[in-house]
């Protein structure tokens, strides 16, 4: 799928062109005639003969992004200097750091902040450990886990290349809930060992965030933890996706007019995301699914089973298709996918019911191009943010654990994804709703605060003020 110039791939490039003649004039042209986007044209330096200039623009890939540079050096006059990339910039030392909350100007805040006075507030928690919720960082911080085995669509790639996004995760917290979040790559892949070690740091921590821990690794990982720990455990790749898929799916069958008991779903991807939306889905009362993986229908009869396929097989397909996915699409309400790439045709679209709903969820290419969909399907959703209807797990787990941390929960149930993915549907009013705005934007105030007093709600707690130890 044709791809449209991105913030994700801008450049800078600096550039020296003679102080006469039509040099600057042709450097916008030149990167336009290239595809690109000019974003900035800025004179760093002027002189008689030469000028300084940088030159911003938005390409659609490294490659492209080349091209653009090679069409600027082609003009008549231009020197290229340096060419910077936007995104290595703004990641060069690191996207996070610790500040302290409180001054140490002198030897009184000294002395409270640390030794002596710091030892009345330890001996106080070893009195009662759970005043360490509310006399250190344990109250509003959270550890985001990885293994670095599924890092966002790349694979397999290691924890130190994970540490980037997690420091976007750990930023992504602290902006939208104001929660101290803390990136925590782990150099093993055994479930054993990953367990072991978030077991022995839990102290430190309000909750558990895991993430792009592969399946089915990630479904033992999560349950073990859940079982040890008495702090709220969380797979955002499963239950973050599962609140915004079904906050999204309760207002786009409101545009529709049909109700979830209904529809008959079809769902591509029974992986860790998959799952999750499945289980969430059917919490949320829907009848009538059948999901489909690599080799097409899952149903009881499949000799290939493991545990996770055998509980998928036990809970859907009540018919017993056994087909593949293009079939299972004919005739239905929903699909779902969270899979592949370009494994749908507008002409399958066109098979389903009317009023169909598409939710094509791979990024950064969908199941199905959202341009082919949009013809036949009253609704489309992606995880793209050039398109509508962006499925972006920002909007679910800063509240969330922002509820969570308020309530002192020390579990995550299907009670409270539900009111999370309630009060994400609500954000967006009757007046607001239609086929291009089902569920709101990242950005929006009320999304974050919403979900948090849903999840604190569910959750049976309250923000507890400071009272003396």
């Amino acid at each position: 799928m044709a791809t449209v110039p991105s913030v994700s791939y801008s450049i800078t490039v600096r550039l020296e062109v003679p102080a006469g003649g039509k040099a600057v004039s042709q450097l916008t042209h030149a990167v336009e005639s290239a595809g690109g986007v000019v974003t900035a044209l800025d004179v760093t330096n002027a002189g008689h003969e030469k000028l300084r200039i940088d030159v911003t623009c938005a390409a659609r890939d490294t490659d492209h992004a080349q091209a653009i540079v090679d069409q600027l050096e082609a003009v008549e006059g231009v020197v290229i200097h340096k060419v910077s990339d936007r995104t290595f910039l703004m990641h060069l030392g690191g996207k996070i750091e610790m500040k302290s909350k409180v001054p140490l100007r002198n030897r009184d805040d000294l002395s409270m902040a640390y030794t002596p006075g710091v030892a009345r507030v330890s001996m106080a928690i070893a009195r009662n450990k759970e005043d360490a919720r509310r006399l250190t960082i344990k109250r509003n911080s959270v550890a985001v886990v990885t293994d670095g085995s599924a890092v966002l669509g790349l694979g397999n790639i290691g924890p130190e290349a994970a540490l980037p996004v997690m420091e976007g995760k750990a930023a992504l917290f602290k902006r939208f809930a104001g929660i101290d979040a803390w990136p925590i790559c782990l150099d093993t892949q055994d479930v054993d060992e990953i367990v072991r070690t978030v077991q022995l740091i839990a102290p430190g921590f309000g909750g558990i965030n895991l993430e792009d821990i592969g399946a089915p690794r990630c479904f033992e990982v999560e349950r073990r933890l859940r079982e040890l720990l008495d702090i709220p455990v969380f797979h955002d790749d499963q239950h973050g996706t599962a609140i915004c898929v079904v906050a999204a799916m309760t207002n786009a069958l409101r545009v529709v007019d049909k109700k979830i008991e209904d529809v008959r779903i079809t769902m591509a991807g029974a992986g860790a995301a998959g799952n999750a939306v499945l289980r969430l889905l059917l919490a949320a009362g829907a009848r009538n699914v059948v999901v489909c993986d690599y080799l097409g229908a899952v149903h009881r009869d499949r000799d290939d089973l493991d545990e996770s396929l055998r509980w998928i097989a036990e809970h859907t397909n009540a018919e017993g298709y056994s087909g593949d996915l293009r079939g299972a699409v004919k005739g239905a309400d929903v699909f779902v996918g969270v899979s592949a790439p370009g494994i749908l045709t507008g002409d399958d679209i066109a098979t389903m019911a009317p009023g169909a709903v598409v939710f094509a969820l791979a990024n950064p290419e969908p199941e199905v191009s959202p341009d082919d969909a949009r013809e036949y399907a009253a609704v489309v959703a992606t995880g793209r943010s050039d398109y509508p209807n962006q499925i972006n797990n920002v909007l679910a787990f800063p509240g969330v654990f922002r509820g969570l941390l308020d309530a002192q929960a020390n579990i995550v149930t299907s009670e409270m994804l539900l009111a999370a993915a309630g009060a994400l549907a609500a954000v967006v009013t009757p007046e607001e709703l239609g086929p291009n705005y089902i569920i709101p934007s990242v950005f929006h105030p009320d999304v974050a605060s919403a979900v948090a007093a849903a999840v604190r709600e569910s959750a049976g707690g309250r923000a507890r003020g400071f009272t003396e130890a």
